[in-house]
């Protein structure tokens, strides 16, 4: 699991890119689910056809938080990546 450093009071974006993982012609369909571990604030979440973009903020200083996209494609497809966000003061 990749984990990427942000400080308490940093509210910043974190993408899912899916491109490399889709197949040809091959889209994100629906509306993806991004799951957080308490204690850290989704404040929004977006998407394209290839791309999930969350929005967090908050967090507890020396804590790693989950978070976890999950997608299904036009062709019926789901998978779910996770990734670590570690609070630190920056």
């Amino acid at each position: 699991m990749r984990t990427w450093d942000k400080d308490p009071q940093a509210v910043l974006d974190w993408a899912f890119d899916w491109t490399k993982w889709l197949a040809a012609s091959e889209t994100i369909s629906g509306t993806p689910v991004v799951t957080v571990d308490s204690g850290l604030t989704k404040d929004s979440q977006s998407n394209t056809t290839t791309k999930v973009t969350v929005w967090l903020s908050g967090g507890t200083l020396g804590t790693t938080y989950k978070v976890a996209c999950r997608i299904t494609t036009n062709q019926g497809r789901t998978d779910e990546r996770t990734i670590g966000i570690r609070l630190t003061d920056r």
